[in-house]
């Protein structure tokens, strides 16, 4: 019997870090263990705002991989400043208190003229070379992944031009999700991002998201069936590591912005006052990009000399600094907007066996995982005291090296067992 021909079509594929990645590359490295074939369609020449070239050998030889080349403003624009249109196209957005006029218009145009993002001019040559494709092939089913959401777009005009099913795949998601508003939409530009995601959610088969919060959302846009398939961990081959000598907090990926979680900071500053052997204990350990006004905050209060800001790392580092760090942080912007967001590394943070503190919106997805498999605690914004007291408990463990958790029900955020849900779905 030959295997089910699926073509996956994403924009972030291996050598492009960072968490976009992952969720398909995953899927597709599992597929084959279920009798379908990944044919998955990227582009020739991306300009990834995050490279992580050890990702390439977790590419399945298995699947077929279809090249075609993009263009994107974000090479042009690179020309009058590649640190700012590098920023802005992996989601790190100035404080706009402290934007500047290049800022503001890079948002204004980055927004209002690419609609629904940067990589539209992608779609129609897209459609041209897969359409061809997929008649050549007798392929009768497609994924598109977004964001960025124009890949859905190619999604609906193959729908419209062939007999095939379409699962649309949110990663995130469109219209709510928390820099939408930063943007610098006009009433037109929003009109037509609305309308658009209205047109792909009524016009898939069937939508894919990540949680139940944005599932909900979309039920009030569309009747179409809504499956929750949620990103997850993979079987890391990683040695046994030796624990931080120090308290280290660790935050591992982007540092946005808008998660700067003012009530860690002030916990900590108030406990290196109350505890005086806090401070030759404590470490702040930031690994992947941190937006600016995060680190002028925690200059503000006086905690520099505790901070180890090491930058991006290669994900198989950062598996390493999950397995090390004494406590792992998740933040989430304090929005109604972001509750439906489960970041991808908070499975990854799952299995690693040391615990979490999670600081987010009352509600939020999260927080039901993270209680349910008893691998760390969720604060929403407004429990400064408990949050204090959480981490002094944490730090007298430390101190006795009893520190650790017990996870339970973990094996079902397992990505093979994820992939099984899908090849469930789609079949």
């Amino acid at each position: 019997m030959k295997p089910k021909k699926i073509l996956i079509i994403t924009y972030y594929w291996p050598p492009a870090g960072g968490p976009g990645v992952q969720r398909w590359l995953k899927f597709v490295k599992y597929l084959p263990d279920f009798g379908v074939q990944p044919i998955v369609y990227i582009p020739e020449n991306p300009t990834y705002p995050i490279v992580d070239e050890n990702l390439v050998k977790e590419v399945s030889d298995k699947a077929i991989i279809l090249k075609h080349k993009i263009f994107e403003p974000y090479q042009l624009a690179s020309f009058l400043s590649k640190n700012k249109t590098k920023k802005i196209s992996s989601g790190i957005i100035p404080n706009q208190k402290k934007q500047s006029f290049l800022d503001k218009t890079f948002l204004w145009i980055r927004g209002n003229l690419f609609i629904p993002d940067a990589r539209v001019f992608w779609v129609k040559p897209s459609v041209a070379y897969l359409e061809k494709y997929i008649v050549e092939n007798n392929i009768d089913t497609i994924v598109t992944s977004g964001p960025p959401h124009s890949l859905h777009l190619i999604g609906l005009e193959l729908k419209q031009k062939l007999n095939l099913k379409w699962f649309a795949d949110f990663r995130d998601p469109w219209t709510t999700i928390g820099y939408h508003k930063s943007l610098r939409l006009s009433s037109f530009a929003a009109k037509k991002h609305k309308a658009l995601e209205h047109q792909v959610l009524n016009t898939a088969d069937t939508i894919i998201v990540t949680s139940k919060t944005t599932k909900t959302e979309f039920q009030a846009i569309t009747t179409k069936p809504i499956a929750v398939i949620t990103n997850g961990y993979d079987t890391e081959q990683v040695e046994k590591q030796t624990l931080d000598t120090k308290f280290s907090l660790a935050h591992i990926g982007s540092f946005l912005s808008e998660r700067n979680p003012l009530i860690l900071w002030e916990s900590l500053i108030e406990l290196l006052h109350e505890i005086p052997d806090f401070k030759s204990h404590l470490e702040v350990k930031l690994i992947g990009a941190v937006s600016q006004e995060v680190l002028e905050t925690i200059t503000q209060f006086g905690l520099d000399s505790y901070l180890n800001n090491l930058g991006y790392v290669s994900h198989s580092e950062a598996i390493v600094h999950q397995r090390k760090s004494q406590v792992l942080l998740l933040i989430e912007i304090n929005s109604e907007d972001t509750k439906s967001i489960i970041p991808g590394k908070l499975f990854e943070y799952m299995v690693s066996n040391r615990p979490i503190i999670a600081i987010g919106p009352k509600g939020s997805d999260f927080a039901e995982i993270i209680t349910e498999t008893n691998t760390g605690v969720f604060f929403d914004y407004s429990e400064k005291m408990k949050l204090k007291s959480v981490i002094l408990d944490f730090y007298n463990q430390f101190l006795e090296g009893k520190l650790q958790v017990n996870g339970v029900g973990l094996q079902r955020y397992s990505r093979k067992n994820l992939t099984k849900e899908l090849v469930q779905l789609i079949q």
